[in-house]
């Protein structure tokens, strides 16, 4: 397993983007208004899907990641975002939260300004 401060694979960083912009579109969900927040949350889900093969759920602690990697509920989207459209992550959030913003999509270059 890779060391967690190592940064993200391009490629698995870009697919977390695309996969983030179409979950959205398809759900009617939007991103957080601070872009920084959408970010950290897809970065996360890109260096989960390097170390463990899954994209788990980066806003949660877990005793043993490769447990719950297999046990799929946080894998994402999460059991709770796919039953009840709730994103503890705010990365998939409803039109009329406070956080959300009007935007489904986020550039890649603007992903890669906010994580370095």
């Amino acid at each position: 397993m890779r060391d967690n401060s190592l940064k993200s694979v391009p490629d698995n960083l870009e697919a977390m983007r695309k996969f983030s912009e179409i979950y959205a579109k398809r759900t009617g969900t939007f991103f957080c208004s601070d872009v920084s927040v959408t970010a950290v949350v897809i970065e996360g889900l890109a260096k989960h899907k390097d170390n463990y093969g899954a994209p788990l759920c980066p806003c949660r602690h877990y005793e043993d990641k490769l447990k719950e990697v297999s046990n799929t509920y946080w894998n994402c989207p999460c059991v709770p975002m796919r039953e009840r459209r709730e994103c503890h992550c705010m990365l998939f959030l409803p039109k009329d939260s406070e956080f959300a913003s009007e935007s489904q999509k986020l550039s890649s270059k603007i992903l890669r300004e906010v994580i370095n």
